[in-house]
């Protein structure tokens, strides 16, 4: 048989009769051949002829290669005629079959990996690159039987902690930096055979150690702050916060610096003095070197730190800024304290959106049933007593469309970016202070017990969230890290308890007492999981995907970060929270509205 391209050109001219009379003896000798010989290999000019013969017969062969391929080996290695539509069924099915060797060891199914692996991941994915709420593990970890290990230094009031595990940090109003290494929890032993010949022991077994180790320590010196030259800090250090991929570490304090340190040897690497005022806050952008800062100069400025160098400044705020976050997206929030205002800005855009506070919360008292935050204990018949906003002291991400911050009038709230007004607030968060004494409140010789006030709230001084997740964290001098929970429909925040042992007397039966016999807060006896003031919270997550607990990191001292106008007993230095899984993570959220929730979880269960 001669090939088309070899041809004359006086050849080429045919009637469409002998062409197709051509294709159909093509068609019976493919067939023929392909049956009697199926394993046999063809010429290579017979191929390049089949080819050109005609889609009818390429469309025959397939069909017969399809039924004789039963009969052929499927090898690895495979043949030379095998087509790339059928190389790639190969694989495919290979690779379902590996999937179901891996977790055939583990008990699975195909259904459940398709429904909670593969599902499961690509909706992670794709609600971690919108930046929106997917998880749900507040109900998953067991807060009151989290272990608990204090650690500190000879310093004073420790004002800021920074976390880029394993390892911490932690700064103090003495002018010092400390980096800790954080001891990894022990697993639970594995259950052994009881052995029928062995003496009983009569010591009980060392236990793991849980307590952090003290690694790096530097100290400034106040007598230098006239020294431009100085390589350090000259007063108090307020603020700290480490990068993602812990090569730096940036602090801030009341002598307007902002240095930037190595983290593995805690050198100097650049000061900056832009700030005209104290150093409040810093954070770091998720991925990034990108740092923003606050001060009480009521700016806020943006650094690189891949340059080492300043990028611009944000104006806005009507008072000192004195808390800032970021998550992954190019934006930042920061509070004003007395302007009572959070601002969103968004660095890219050059643009900012403002959320504005000061409200009471009356109407949204009875929603809330808090009773230990009244004043005699009981939330039913006590009167409702609206605490207005003053001051918005702290702000963290849930991710980048809400946030939480918390007051001085003990209230937690929570913003949606699409709402000018908080979606929801919990009132006095952490109860009241003991009212004060006649004797305290008046310096007359025969006082007036009329001067005593009412009992004012607790402010909140920390405030921390697991991003882009429903857990928030809350801090005061109440002795208590309080959980909360944002709930499915991301409209309310719900009280989950409090972290640590439980108390022997509850702090509900403190505060009774105290209000019915006039005693103050240092006569009151009480066991609480953290003595002093909570200045900053830090969590991260254990394990893959948090599937082994979570670590919280607490910062306390005797006096608040910004002052000494509240003198707590406690202790200064930090205590180290491990928070155990009860249930394995919930699978991520399809949707962001209940409906879907629901659909996700029972649907599974109908098939």
């Amino acid at each position: 048989m001669s090939s088309f391209f070899t041809t004359p050109a006086s050849q080429k001219k045919r009637k469409r009769e002998d062409s197709t009379a051509t294709s159909i003896r093509n068609k019976r000798s493919a067939t023929t051949s392909s049956k009697l010989k199926a394993s046999k290999k063809q010429p290579a000019k017979a191929v390049r002829d089949e080819s050109i013969s005609g889609s009818a017969s390429e469309d025959d062969e397939a069909q017969d290669k399809a039924s004789d391929g039963e009969q052929a080996s499927s090898s690895d290695s495979g043949s030379e005629d095998e087509t790339g539509a059928q190389r790639r069924l190969r694989l495919a099915e290979q690779y379902l079959e590996n999937i179901k060797g891996e977790v055939e060891t583990v008990g699975f199914d195909a259904e459940e990996i398709d429904r909670d692996l593969i599902a499961e991941r690509l909706r992670e994915d794709a609600a971690a690159t919108k930046g929106r709420l997917y998880r749900h593990i507040a109900s998953t970890l067991d807060f009151p039987s989290a272990s608990q290990t204090s650690f500190r230094a000879d310093s004073q009031t420790t004002t800021g902690i920074a976390v880029c595990p394993p390892f911490a940090y932690t700064v103090s109003k003495d002018i010092t930096l400390i980096k800790w290494e954080l001891a990894t929890p022990p697993k639970p032993p594995a259950q052994k055979k009881k052995k029928k010949k062995k003496k009983p022991t009569t010591k009980p077994p060392p236990p793991a150690r849980c307590r952090p180790t003290k690694l790096l320590y530097t100290r400034g010196n106040h007598h230098e702050s006239n020294n431009p030259k100085y390589q350090h800090h000259t007063a108090p250090i307020l603020t700290i916060a480490a990068s993602e991929d812990g090569k730096y570490i940036a602090t801030g304090g009341a002598d307007k610096r902002l240095i930037i340190w190595s983290a593995t040897d805690l050198k100097p690497l650049r000061i900056f003095t832009q700030h005209r005022d104290a150093v409040t806050s810093l954070a770091f952008r998720r991925g990034t070197n990108q740092l923003y800062s606050c001060s009480k100069d009521r700016t806020i400025k943006t650094w690189s730190l891949d340059e080492m160098g300043y990028m611009e400044t944000l104006f806005g705020h009507q008072d000192e800024v004195v808390d800032i976050a970021a998550l992954a997206m190019e934006r930042c929030v920061s509070v004003g304290a007395r302007d009572r205002t959070a601002r969103l800005w968004k660095v890219a855009e050059e643009s900012q959106l403002i959320f504005r506070g000061g409200g009471s919360s009356e109407k949204r008292r009875a929603a809330v049933p808090n009773g230990d935050s009244l004043a005699n204990g009981d939330s039913s018949n006590a009167p409702v007593v609206a605490y207005a906003e003053g001051s918005i002291d702290r702000v963290a991400m849930v991710d980048e469309e809400m946030f939480v911050t918390g007051s001085d009038n003990g209230g937690i709230s929570l913003w949606s970016l699409h709402k000018k007004k908080p979606l929801f607030t919990v009132p006095v968060a952490h109860g009241l202070d003991p009212p004060l004494t006649v004797e305290e409140a008046s310096a007359e010789e025969v006082p007036n017990p009329k001067v005593v006030g009412q009992p004012q709230p607790r402010r909140i001084t920390a405030l921390a969230t697991v991003p882009y997740s429903d857990l928030v964290l809350s801090g005061s001098w109440d002795g208590w890290v309080r959980v909360w929970k944002i709930t499915e429909d991301k409209k309310r925040i719900e009280e989950v308890g409090k972290m640590g042992k439980n108390s022997m007397v509850e702090e509900r039966e403190g505060e009774t007492k105290a209000m019915e016999t006039g005693s103050t807060q240092s006569q009151i006896q009480e066991e609480v999981s953290v003595r002093g003031v909570i200045n900053e919270i830090k969590a991260f997550e254990r394990g893959e995907r948090g599937r082994d607990g979570l670590c919280v990191v607490v910062a306390t001292g005797k006096e608040h970060r910004f002052g000494r106008w509240k003198t707590i007993k406690g202790k200064n230095g930090a205590v180290v929270f491990e928070v155990p899984m009860v249930l394995p993570p919930e699978p991520a959220v399809k949707g962001f509205k209940a409906d879907s929730i629901d659909h996700t979880e029972i649907q599974p269960e109908t098939r």
